[in-house]
């Protein structure tokens, strides 16, 4: 039991389906009937509420059972879930790995017993059938565009994120730092998270990771604040990011002060924005990832290649993500409640 405890599960079943995905005609042949699969991601956030919206809309699009699977206690969690889809013979996981390069074998063994997919982080060198997601480096790109906006003069600035292991991650802070600099595309550039860069009329103090500890999130932005306290600003690169660093700026009698740029679509991110404490956010489509991942599973499963599914040949399924700014928040806001069923 304390495997469970440890973790945080949500399933649903849709459509009054059975506990199976297969049946058995009368003359014993197995038959396929609704493909069973499994949305994994790599953590608890508002953001994989979102994409669990979108799960459960493809679960009743595309006739599948489907459950969501967010492991609360990183990479072990996940590990074991993994293993327990595998062990129950499901049709088809989507799993956004917590570390990519250190997963290989177990995604690899997956792949061996079930159609594997990854979204929001992917695993290149894993055995996985395609990747749903967003290009992370011209996301960050993007994210960059946002600072230059907020800072027109450059300035001090922090940069803050859960970890760097993960292969999206690396890759939209890249982005953001490449943006700023004003330098080619390189998604293969990657400037070390503990040193300061200077150059030009920017300093970026840092990059701030957190392991997805909450307290330490915010505790960094705190420390950023105390250590720099001529900081221009701050960006937040994973959902929860943003709305720490409000409550840190908050605390230190700075919002407003200096400016924040995040990324993602927390609620506190969306108000932020909309009340001017926030520049703006570059957001993904995880309602999207959830729907995508389902169809693209239960297609598999009943045989449908992944060019019939709509994946292009290179195993890219890109769903780009956008920028929102105080002139369109509230039509993103309004979408988005509508996607989670609010309205």
């Amino acid at each position: 039991m304390k495997h469970f405890a440890s973790l945080l599960l949500i399933s649903f079943v849709l459509l009054g389906c059975n506990k199976s995905s297969k049946t058995t005609s009368d003359d014993g042949d197995s038959s396929s009937d609704r493909p069973s699969v499994a949305y994994v991601t790599n953590g608890v956030a508002s953001f994989w509420t979102i994409a669990e919206s979108g799960v459960k809309q493809g679960a009743e699009e595309f006739d599948a059972d489907a459950q969501v699977l967010m492991p609360a206690e990183g990479i072990s969690d996940q590990k074991r879930m993994i293993e327990d889809l595998i062990t129950k013979g499901i049709d088809g996981i989507a799993v956004s790995p917590i570390d990519p390069a250190n997963q290989t074998d177990i995604l690899n063994q997956a792949a061996k017993y079930t159609n594997l997919i990854t979204h929001d982080s992917d695993a290149p060198d894993a055995d996985r059938l395609c990747y749903i997601g967003m290009d992370n480096y011209l996301a960050g790109r993007l994210c960059g565009d946002l600072v230059k906006e907020a800072m027109p003069d450059g300035g001090k600035l922090a940069i803050f994120i859960g970890r760097l292991e993960q292969d999206n991650a690396r890759r939209r802070r890249q982005g953001v730092i490449d943006s700023i600099l004003e330098r080619s595309e390189d998604p293969s550039r990657f400037d070390p998270p503990g040193a300061e860069i200077k150059e030009g009329k920017w300093h970026i103090v840092g990059t701030y990771t957190d392991q997805f500890d909450r307290a330490q999130g915010k505790a960094n932005a705190e420390d950023a604040l105390s250590r720099h306290p001529d900081l221009n600003g701050m960006v937040g690169l994973f959902a929860y990011n943003p709305p720490l660093m409000l409550e840190a700026l908050k605390q230190a009698d700075k919002l407003g002060e200096v400016q924040v740029i995040a990324f993602d679509e927390a609620d506190e991110t969306l108000q932020g924005i909309t009340d001017g404490t926030v520049y703006g956010t570059v957001v993904q489509n995880p309602f999207e990832y959830g729907r995508q991942s389902v169809k693209i599973l239960a297609g598999l499963a009943r045989g449908q290649s992944l060019e019939d599914l709509g994946v292009p040949e290179s195993g890219f399924l890109n769903i780009e993500a956008r920028q929102i700014r105080q002139d369109n928040v509230a039509e993103f806001w309004a979408e988005l409640k509508k996607n989670l069923g609010e309205e």
